[in-house]
């Protein structure tokens, strides 16, 4: 893979049905089932220019083959928005060609632009694979997630 055979650009009203596989393929990833309103929620804030929510797409040969999802939100620790990388996904048979790390690489540079003062994400210990890439590209921070549902 060249770096001309994959591109990333945000999502237009018209790459619904090149996203919404994908953000399928991305809760099956983590045995995951959310509601079809919620989906269709989180895709009308993707498009809502005042909304803090972005999406991109990766695309191959016409077709959309990875995408990822970044939030900027406020912090207590910096006069700068933080920017929250919170949903990456790549079709299973493009894994291990450079997709994920362009798409977050994407994700460095919109918070960049925006002026957030870092990029953080979340992954379960057993994504094993997607640790490998993310070691190389980010530090750990050490901190330990806890959460409650309500």
């Amino acid at each position: 893979m060249t770096e001309q055979t994959v591109q990333i650009r945000p999502v237009t009203a018209q790459d619904h049905q090149q996203w919404l596989p994908l953000w399928e393929g991305y809760q099956r990833f983590y045995h995951a089932d959310i509601p079809a309103e919620t989906t269709a929620l989180t895709w009308s804030r993707f498009l809502d220019p005042t909304e803090p929510m972005f999406a991109a797409l990766a695309w191959k040969d016409g077709q959309a083959i990875g995408m990822v999802h970044h939030i900027y939100h406020r912090s207590c620790w910096t006069v700068a928005d933080y920017c929250y990388l919170q949903d990456l996904f790549v079709e299973g048979d493009q894994r291990g060609l450079g997709v994920g790390r362009k798409l977050i690489e994407h994700v460095y540079q919109q918070a960049a632009e925006a002026g957030c003062s870092r990029v953080h994400w979340l992954t379960h210990e057993t994504n094993q694979d997607a640790r490998l890439l993310y070691d190389r590209i980010a530090q750990k921070s050490g901190f330990v997630q806890y959460r409650k549902m309500l």
